[in-house]
């Protein structure tokens, strides 16, 4: 299970993580068949790590905002009329989009990644141009930023941070990198979906981490950020849309 997923699911798991992990986790199983409580384009994932396993979803139509805006045709499209581009992915996307690209990233090797591309080359990072914007921010290497998010980080703001921070003064921020700019400018930490620190403190303090991911080392305790705090710091704006189904019509998935 995703650690997205509800805590009903993740205790059912036999392992619960980031996308690119569960994949991973699920090459060291036993079974022949992997139960995928994720979102499409992680399934897809899971099957290309581990071609001689099925791989079932619980819902063929759980999909994400991030993947959806980056279509493997329009990709497709743009590639034709901008010959040369060097394309760098997030590994949250489509295996079609997978498929045209030169290199896949992870929020945790983006940085790393992007430097090992060849000063000469002209980049193209996608789906998400937050963490694009990050890894740019980083490096110092300019790139073309494909126009997608993911919609649950937009929902972030930074006057909703500084608002929550009145109630937790000591908890130092935690954020992703695919949160906007000006809520990165308020972290004093970024972390990848496993909540593995980086670019701030150690962790070892036992001081309270506040983050939107829940997972966390011995002596850490983790408030998140969540939708209903969101709410509470900045009115209803937005309440709509955390309703709007986190789900697409997507073909069936076969694997």
């Amino acid at each position: 299970a995703h650690n997205y997923q509800r805590r009903e699911i993740q205790e059912v798991a036999d392992y619960v993580g980031d996308s690119l992990g569960l994949s991973y986790a699920a090459q060291k199983a036993r079974g022949d068949v992997i139960l995928f409580c994720g979102v499409h384009f992680m399934a897809e994932t899971a099957k290309i790590v581990n071609p001689e396993k099925k791989v079932l979803m619980p819902d063929l139509k759980a999909g994400g905002s991030l993947a959806d805006s980056c279509p493997a045709d329009k990709l497709a499209a743009y590639l034709k009329e901008n010959p040369g581009l060097y394309v760098v992915s997030y590994v949250n996307c489509t295996a079609a989009v997978k498929a045209l690209s030169d290199v896949i990233c992870t929020s945790g090797n983006a940085e790393r990644i992007v430097r090992r591309v060849p000063a000469d080359r002209e980049l193209l990072f996608l789906p998400d141009r937050n963490l694009g914007d990050w890894v740019m921010q980083k490096t110092g290497r300019t790139m073309r930023l494909w126009d997608g998010d993911c919609y649950v980080h937009m929902e972030f703001t930074a006057s909703s941070i500084d608002k929550i921070r009145t109630q937790h003064p000591e908890a130092p921020v935690v954020a992703h990198p695919e949160c906007t700019r000006p809520v990165r400018a308020l972290a004093d930490a970024f972390a990848d979906g496993n909540l593995r620190l980086g670019h701030g403190g150690s962790g070892d303090d036992g001081r309270q981490r506040r983050g939107h991911d829940q997972q966390a080392g011995p002596g850490q305790q983790v408030t998140p950020v969540n939708q209903a705090q969101v709410y509470q710091a900045e009115g209803d704006r937005g309440r709509g849309l955390w309703k709007a189904a986190y789900t697409v019509g997507l073909r069936g998935l076969t694997l």
